[in-house]
């Protein structure tokens, strides 16, 4: 599995509700980024959340990723708010799964950032390509992360190097690229295990936790 492939998969799994998982997952996860190009951020990251109390960090996940502040791990809210378009987007991303054969079967709703991070771990070019094509969500989302000053800011900086380019250093740079980007077109994305049987992760995703009220207004 190349580098990118491995940030990826890590960073699918620090950005999902910290549930009792992710601190038995302490050291796979480590063991995953030791040595690897750009896992400097991740392994700090892992190292912050052995030193954090459960809960604590639980609610300082709930707290960061608020549509209210402009942080956000959906990618479609970052390009359609919360409009009827955004439906469509999701029955599209939807479609571009069963067109890769997945067949997306999660409580999460499809455009939720770590299994678009987990299927472009499994399928580089299609899965790069959605990234690219919500890239200014993303990097207006790492600028959010790193003016609320959270850790989370590492993991989300991690993915964007991943990306070719540099980041922009400002919002006005972030907001361009949706201009400049890539068309949006039809891609595809994998298990989260969203996906069904057949594709084997070594960890689950799925979150434990009650809903949010963050996920509660996204899926209304």
């Amino acid at each position: 599995m190349n580098p990118d492939a491995v940030i990826r998969l890590v960073a699918a799994r620090c950005l999902t509700y910290p549930d009792e998982r992710l601190y038995e997952d302490l050291p796979l996860l480590r063991g995953a980024v030791e040595g690897v190009r750009g896992g400097a951020g991740l392994a700090a990251f892992l190292d912050h959340v052995e030193r954090t109390d459960p809960l604590e960090l639980a609610a300082h996940y709930t707290d960061t990723f608020d549509t209210r502040n402009r942080r956000c791990l959906y990618l479609t809210w970052w390009t359609d708010g919360d409009t009827r378009r955004r439906g469509l987007s999701l029955v599209r991303i939807k479609r571009i799964y069963r067109e890769r054969g997945l067949e997306f079967d999660s409580e999460e709703l499809p455009d939720f950032l770590p299994v678009a991070l987990e299927f472009a771990a499994r399928h580089e070019e299609s899965g790069t390509a959605l990234l690219e094509e919500h890239r200014a969500g993303l990097e207006l989302l790492r600028l959010a992360l790193t003016v609320a000053d959270t850790p989370y800011t590492q993991v989300v900086e991690a993915v964007c190097a991943t990306l070719p380019g540099p980041s922009p250093a400002t919002k006005e740079e972030a907001k361009a690229l949706a201009r400049s980007g890539p068309p949006r077109e039809l891609v595809g994305l994998g298990d989260f295990e969203p996906f069904g049987p057949g594709v084997e992760l070594p960890w689950t995703t799925k979150r434990q936790a009650a809903p949010t009220r963050q996920e509660e207004r996204t899926r209304s």
